[in-house]
């Protein structure tokens, strides 16, 4: 490209803990080093200056979403813009129903999964005989999942039909998902960062408690790492099948050694996994960005 490139970062307007605003930072001084033009966007800030985003269309290569803004997304892919991840790529990331789906169409193992059944504010759950047939199928311990959520905080262990009900009467009626309690892995999984086609960085999370979750942001502890060639492939067809140029996936160990996908996020949080293994994710999602521009240009 002749001109210098020029990319919008898009981020939350209302998030501003210094671990967002940490993150931010990373990558304009990435930009910085690669002789990128970044410039720092907010979600309510493009919202209304839509027509401004018409006319700058021509003038801003891409867009770091990084942000689950979706329907900016689309608005911005509708008008032309370039994003990195798409919007579609975020939408199935944000929700877990949807990842689920994805992945199982191709062909990816994950826990047994049920989606939760679709209910509406001020209705709830009129009838829980489902629940019967929720234990049979995964049985107990089971593990419920609110389709919208992060750092593990929307994910619950329940060990009986009276806690499954109780669950169901508080989260109502947000979108759920039941899946098998992977007995090996409660307490521990991996987190690989996978930019473009690779396996950039690599760490185990552990719980020295009794939590099954392994989140930092709960608790958890991290060392670094070295995946199977089996876990990066697995990690790599995750993002494929998903349509992600970049994505933190979260693996679980099961027995004979079968690996299990948890979870895979789009905007992964990359400073822990940066203090684990010294690896900056900004810096290679950036380059990764460039030379996907060059590519198509």
């Amino acid at each position: 490209m002749d001109k210098k490139i020029t990319g919008y970062l898009v981020v939350n307007h209302f998030l501003n803990a210094n671990k967002y605003n940490e993150l931010y930072e990373y990558f304009l001084e990435a930009a910085d080093e690669f002789g990128v033009n970044l410039i720092l966007k907010t979600n309510a800030e493009l919202i209304v200056e839509e027509e401004a985003l018409y006319r700058d269309v021509n003038n801003v290569d891409f867009v770091l979403f990084w942000d689950k803004d979706i329907r900016l997304a689309s608005l911005m892919e509708n008008i032309g813009y370039r994003l990195f991840n798409s919007a579609r790529a975020i939408e199935v990331c944000d929700d877990k129903s949807l990842t689920y789906l994805e992945l199982k169409k191709a062909g990816v193992l994950m826990p047994k999964t049920i989606i939760g059944p679709k209910t509406f504010e001020h209705v709830d759950y009129t009838n829980t005989s489902f629940m019967d047939g929720i234990i049979k199928s995964l049985g107990l311990p089971l593990v419920v999942k609110e389709c919208f959520g992060s750092f593990g905080m929307q994910v619950y262990l329940v060990n009986s039909k009276e806690e499954l009900e109780k669950k169901l009467k508080e989260t109502s009626p947000k979108p759920l998902i039941f899946q098998q309690l992977i007995r090996e892995s409660a307490g521990r999984d991996v987190r690989l960062q996978v930019i473009g086609d690779q396996v950039v960085a690599s760490m185990y999370r552990y719980s020295d408690s009794d939590d099954f979750r392994a989140n930092l942001s709960i608790g958890g502890k991290m060392k670094p790492f070295v995946p199977t060639k089996e876990q990066e492939e697995i990690a790599i067809q995750c993002c494929k099948a998903i349509g992600l140029d970049f994505a933190g996936v979260d693996l679980l160990f099961g027995e004979n050694h079968q690996t299990y996908v948890c979870e895979v996020n789009s905007n992964a949080h990359f400073k822990n996994i940066y203090d684990c293994t010294k690896v900056n994710a900004a810096n290679l999602i950036i380059k990764h960005v460039v030379d996907t521009l060059l590519k198509e240009k």
